[in-house]
Formats: structure tokens, sequence, C-alpha cells
């Protein structure tokens, strides 16, 4: 059975209810029980943290063992070089994903420290970019 962690960054705990204009109005917990359901064939872990750290020590954790990552570091794709040096130094392959569409947003966005050690970006359909990236990494 395959195993895929899907990581999110800071902020996204807050899903369903910050800025539901760009985000929506589902939480990540209830969507995550709905990819599992969906996945059943599959091993889905979930980890949240808003510390840059911890993000990179579940990388370093996992990045060796897990069939895939699903990733969104949410602002840490456009400031941090660390999340990218930790992707560039596992054999896990790595999505990135985003809810909205960056590039529709702010300049600073459009740039990520991430992508070029990540297998593919998916970006601007909702939580459903979290059930691409997985289709991306069992295929």
């Amino acid at each position: 059975m395959k195993k895929i962690l899907i990581m999110n960054g800071p902020n996204l705990n807050l899903l369903g209810v910050r800025e539901k204009s760009i985000y929506g109005s589902q939480d990540f917990v209830s969507y995550f029980e709905a990819l599992k359901q969906q996945f059943a064939s599959l091993q889905l872990h979930y980890f949240q943290s808003n510390s840059e750290g911890a993000l990179i020590d579940k990388i370093h954790e996992v990045g060796f063992d897990f069939d895939g990552i699903v990733l969104n570091a949410g602002a840490y794709t456009h400031t941090s070089v660390a999340l990218g040096d930790a992707i560039a130094a596992i054999t896990t392959p790595v999505v990135e994903v985003h809810i909205s569409n960056v590039h529709q947003r702010e300049e600073f966005r459009h740039h990520s420290f991430l992508a070029k050690n990540c297998q593919g970006v998916i970006c601007g359909f909702g939580l459903d970019s979290y059930r691409l990236g997985i289709e991306a990494l069992i295929k």
C-alpha cells in the first residue's frame, strides 16, 4: 500500500474560516476524511504546522520511506530556501500544491523556492488541488 503525506504550512489550519473568498469555506480535516475514502487503497497521512522548522523535520522524517508528499507550504513557498533544500535532499517525490491560483495574486506569490525540486506544481483548483496532487503521484 502506497504511503502519501499531505503537508500544509502556515495558516492552513484556518481553512474554512479565513479569507473564504480565496480559500473556500470547507475545513481541511473534513476534506482530508473525504480524500481517505476516495483513495482507500492508499495510506494517507496528514501533517500541518505553522513552523518552518517543523515542516523541514517532517520532510526529513518521511522523505526516504513514503511514496509521495503533497505539499502546500503556504507563504513559505515564496520565502523558504530551507524548505526547497529539504525537498532536494530527499528521495520521495513531492508535488507542490496551492488552493488559489498564485499567479493571479500578488507579485511576490509568483515565485516558488520549492518548485524546481518538486515533481510538479498544481494551483488554482481549490481543495481539489490536493486530489490532483495525489493522482499525479500515483500515476
